[in-house]
C-alpha cells in the first residue's frame, strides 16, 4: 500500500509526515512538494517527488503507483485560482486509478455561508462526481492563527477582538494527526467535522490569562475600532482590514461547532486550551 501526502513541505504537510512516518513503513510513504530540494532536506528517509497543483501532468506522474492520498488544499491567491488547482489534482487522482483521498475541507462546507468555503465546496462536489472514494475532513479553527492575540496576552498587553461567535480551536499539529489517521484507516467515514470545543475569544482571552498568568484586558472592538487599533500598530489601511477579515468566519457563525470527531479519531482528548496556549507560545 502506497500512501501520499502533498503539500508536504507547508506546517500541515510536515506534520502529517511525521505521523505517517509512525505509522508506515518509510518505503510506502510518498511526499509530494512543489519544491522537491526542501522536501528531501525534510525526509531524506522517504521518497520524494516533485507535483505542482497548477499542472495535471506534474500532479500525475507525481500520483503514479499510489493508492491512499492526503489531499491538503492549497492557498488562495495563486497565480492559478484555487479551485483550478484542485481540479488538476482530482484529474490526477482520476488519471492514476487512486483508491483512496481524504481532502482537508472546511466546515459544513455544502451549506457554509462564509465565502471560505466556496473553493472547498466546489471540490467536494467535484471529488464525488470523479467518482473516488474519499473522505472530507473539515477543519475548523487552528489555535495558530491567533498568534497575535495570543502574544498580546503574553506580553501583558491588551487582547483584543471584535467576532463575536464561537470557534474550536485546536493545535494544527492535532488536525493533521486526525487526518494521517484517517488516511490509514481501513473503515473512514466520508464526513468528520474536526473541532475543538466551541468558545467565545472572552473565553479564549480568559484561558490566556490562566495560562500566561498575566491580568491583561481582553477588550471586544468593534470592527472599525479594531481595524483602527491594528493601523495604530504600523499596518496600512488594507492590510489591516485584511487581518480583520480572519475573524468574520467566527463572527458569522461559520466555526460553531461541537462534535467530537476529532478527539474520537486521535483516539485521545484534545490538549487543554491552556496547555494549547503554552505550546503555541513556547515556539
Amino acid at each position: 500500500m502506497k500512501y501520499a501526502i502533498t503539500a508536504a513541505t507547508g506546517n500541515f504537510g510536515q506534520t502529517a509526515v511525521n505521523e505517517l512516518l509512525k505509522l508506515v513503513d518509510t518505503k510506502d510513504i510518498i511526499v509530494i512538494a512543489r519544491n522537491q530540494a526542501k522536501a528531501q532536506t525534510l525526509f531524506p528517509q522517504v521518497e520524494v517527488r516533485q507535483g505542482s497543483y497548477d499542472s495535471v501532468d506534474s500532479m500525475t506522474a507525481a500520483l503514479d503507483g499510489v493508492d491512499r492520498v492526503l489531499f491538503i488544499s492549497s492557498q488562495p491567491g495563486g497565480e492559478v485560482s484555487r479551485d483550478l488547482q484542485h481540479q488538476n489534482v482530482i484529474q490526477a487522482l482520476q488519471n492514476n486509478d487512486v483508491e483512496f483521498v481524504a481532502y482537508t475541507s472546511f466546515p459544513h462546507a455544502q451549506t457554509s455561508i462564509s465565502a471560505l468555503a466556496q473553493d472547498h465546496r466546489l471540490t467536494e462536489k467535484a471529488i464525488i462526481k470523479a467518482g473516488l472514494n474519499h473522505a472530507f475532513l473539515r477543519n475548523n479553527w487552528y489555535l495558530e492563527n491567533e498568534l497575535g492575540f495570543l502574544q498580546n496576552g503574553a506580553n501583558d498587553q491588551v487582547a483584543a477582538y471584535w467576532a463575536n461567535n464561537q470557534a474550536g480551536w485546536a493545535l494544527e499539529r492535532e488536525y493533521a494527526e486526525a487526518a494521517v489517521k484517517v488516511l490509514v484507516s481501513t473503515a473512514p467515514a466520508e464526513i468528520y467535522e474536526f473541532t475543538g470545543p466551541a468558545m467565545t475569544y472572552a473565553q479564549l482571552g480568559e484561558a490566556l490569562q490562566v495560562a500566561t498568568g498575566n491580568n491583561f484586558e481582553v477588550t471586544q472592538l468593534s470592527q472599525d475600532a479594531y481595524i483602527s487599533a491594528l493601523e495604530a500598530t504600523g499596518l496600512n489601511h488594507d492590510l489591516a482590514t485584511l487581518y480583520a477579515s480572519f475573524q468574520l468566519p467566527i463572527e458569522e457563525g461559520s466555526l460553531s461547532e461541537n462534535t467530537n470527531d476529532l478527539p474520537t479519531v486521535l483516539g485521545h482528548d484534545l490538549l487543554p486550551i491552556t496547555e494549547a496556549i503554552k505550546e503555541v507560545l513556547s515556539r
